[in-house]
Formats: structure tokens, sequence, C-alpha cells
């Protein structure tokens, strides 16, 4: 299949990217709705029997669609339902977070087929692409040779070296980043076409195409790490905004309990229970490592839930003041059930905010977890080479 490319609405269509767009709109459907038989296909897409018949024909001999038992029993001929085949592409993501990097490597159905990583106490070009001059060939020799790579996908925090106080970073250091050209410079270790995202965005990607997204068209995403992040959806489709940073919720004003305003990331963040902990001569090396097993300071975890998920009441009725939201989906780098509490408060503290005048939305868990920033990453090359990025399809 062809790269797409971004096109001017207005502009006509020739046959070749008029077959690409069909076959990146059957791929989407059956991405989006499990496995279709070709008069489903036909149906939703808006195509003639015959031509989703020859496209789905098509990929299923280039590899991407695979048969499904033929469903009997009524008048006619036995459907067929097509389904990705999860062998038919691989992808790898590169997350570059402020307390680690990490790498993901992908199917065409999201499963994780490897992971990675290396951990800092504050992230510098030298350590993260060290580390990946190494580790990203061997994943994606790992991945054999008859692997089909859609390609890397990177993301990393927008302004990356901003922050410093939070994380006890020296600014000389940091200031590296500004500048500095990150998908240039994973392209060069990986020996592959790169395509880079903010990093909450990509969290929200890959709830969105993986996880729960799909029972919703328009909704607000809110990723809980070493800094709180989200992504926006609107009309069934990530929207990354004018500078690629839509969501950046971290940066919402709220009240900080003691009269004065800050901004969310100071309220509900991971790196707060982080410092708490510090403060308290506690080993906070337990927040960061795999498996996660938050155990052992309730005292202060269940005080950092009840402010985290206040604030993120306050933030959820604000971006729906804006956006009318069907949903609030919370997810975060910490472990399911501190995610299910989170959500479970954030549910309760919602109810005692005044509301009056926006509908409220529902708050939901995410489902992807603490590698969503990575598997998103992973997702972009898959979207940009085999789905389609805009809505149009249900």
């Amino acid at each position: 299949m062809e790269q797409s490319v971004v096109r001017d609405p207005s502009a006509g269509v020739n046959q070749t990217g008029l077959r690409d767009h069909n076959e990146r709109l059957v791929l989407s459907l059956i991405q989006r709705h499990g496995a279709l038989a070709s008069a489903d296909v036909a149906r939703r897409a808006h195509l003639s029997p015959q031509t989703a018949s020859t496209i789905t024909r098509k990929l299923e001999a280039d590899g991407l669609l695979v048969k499904g038992d033929p469903q009997r029993g009524k008048v006619g001929k036995p459907l067929v339902p097509m389904a990705l085949n999860p062998d038919g592409v691989q992808s790898v993501g590169v997350n570059i977070g402020r307390r680690s990097v990490e790498l993901a490597a992908i199917d065409f159905s999201g499963r994780v087929l490897a992971e990675d990583k290396a951990a800092y106490p504050y992230p510098t070009p030298d350590p993260v692409m060290r580390f990946l001059r190494r580790a990203l060939p061997e994943m994606i020799g790992d991945l054999g040779p008859k692997a089909r790579l859609a390609g890397v996908g990177v993301s990393a925090p927008y302004q990356l070296w901003n922050w410093l106080q939070s994380v006890n970073a020296p600014a000389d250091e940091m200031e590296l980043w500004r500048g500095f050209d990150i998908a240039g410079a994973v392209a060069d270790a990986a020996g592959q076409d790169v395509v880079q995202e903010n990093d909450a965005t990509s969290a929200c990607t890959a709830e969105h195409i993986f996880g729960r997204g799909r029972e919703f068209t328009d909704y607000a995403y809110f990723f809980i790490g070493s800094f709180i992040g989200g992504g926006v959806v609107l009309n069934g489709t990530v929207y990354p905004g004018r500078t690629g940073n839509a969501g950046a919720f971290g940066s919402l004003p709220v009240p900080d309990g003691t009269g004065g305003v800050s901004q969310l990331l100071h309220n509900a963040s991971i790196y707060t229970l982080e410092r708490d902990l510090a403060d308290a001569g506690r080993d906070a090396g337990a927040l960061w490592g795999f498996p996660q097993e938050w155990q052992g300071f309730d005292d202060l975890l269940d005080p950092w839930i009840d402010r985290t998920a206040r604030h993120l009441a306050l933030a959820a009725v604000a971006v729906s003041s804006v956006i009318d939201f069907e949903a609030v989906l919370i997810d975060g780098a910490c472990p399911d059930n501190i995610r299910a509490r989170l959500v479970a408060a954030t549910q309760a503290a919602l109810t005692q905010i005044d509301a009056q005048g926006i509908a409220l939305p529902r708050i939901e868990e995410g489902t992807i977890g603490r590698n969503a920033r990575s598997v998103g990453s992973a997702a972009l090359p898959i979207l940009s080479k085999y789905l389609l990025g805009q809505s149009g399809f249900r």
C-alpha cells in the first residue's frame, strides 16, 4: 500500500489515490468494528458489493486480512467475515518521558510483542539516544526478516525542557532538547521512517484505536504520568490541534487548595506522590518499577488519590464547558486498581461541583495502562500507512 498524503479536499483524486483510500477505508472499518463480511463492508463503506469483494480479496492476498469461519444458517451463500491479520503489520513505538524512555513493538491488532525501558533521574539527549541506538535495532531485528514493519513512532512531552524544578533537572542539560531533532535522531538509530507526536496525544491514540475509544465519538482523555496530559477526540478522530498539543490539560488552571490557583499538573500528577514519598524518607522507586505494586504507603497514597480525583473532576467540568464531551476517559502509568480507585473518586467528586448549564460527561476508565504512550507511538506509523486518520467512517 502507498503512504497517504494530506490532500486538498477541493482537489481531485486519481485512480491510484482512490484505490488507496478505499483500501484504507476497508481496513479502518474492520479495525473499528471487528470482523466484517464483504457485504457488511459494502454497506458501511457505501461501495458496490463487487468493489468491496475485490478490495477484501486483494487485502487478503496482501496478508492484511484473514478469513474467519463462515456464518451459516442464513438464506444464500454463507457469509465469510474478514478480520485484520495480526501478523500482517508490525510497528515500533518510542516514548521519551521525564522518568524513562520506553519501547514497544506491536502487531496489527495492538498486541504488545516486545518491550524495553531505560530509567533516569531526568531526561537528556545523551542517555536517551545511547539507549535507543542499542535497543531499537535489537527490537526491530527480533521481529524477524519477514516482518512487515510500518515504521517507528516517537512521542515526547511538548517542550521537554520545561518544568525543570518539578524533576530536579539542571537547566543547561535540559536546554539541549531545544532545537534537538528527535525524529531525525530516532530515524538514524532505527534506519526506518519516523512519525512523531506529542506523548499524551499518542496515549490517546492507543486508547482510541485499541481500547475503549471505539465506544465514544467525542471524549476527553486524561493520562496521569509523571505529569498529567491528555488528548481530544472529536467526531471519532484524535484531534492533535494546530501545534500538535491539543489536550494540554496539564496546563489547566485549578484551585490549589490554599486560596490560590496553579496548573492541573501540579495537583494531579504522579510526581507529586513521588515528592511526598521522598519528603517522608520513603523509596519512591516502586512508582516506576515493573510489575507495578503500589503497596506499603497508603498513608500517602490515599490523600494523593483524593486530591487528584478532586482536581480531575474540576478539569472534567472545565473541558466539558468548552466541548460537549460525552465522556472523560482516565488512564495512567499506575496499577489498574489505583486507576479504578481514581475513577471512582472522580465520579464521586463530580457530584459535588456546581455544573449548572452543562451536561456532565461520563467518567470512565481507560484500558491501555502504563505503556499507553509507547503503544500509541507504535500505532502512529500504522495509521500513517494503513488506516484513515480522518473521520468519515462509522
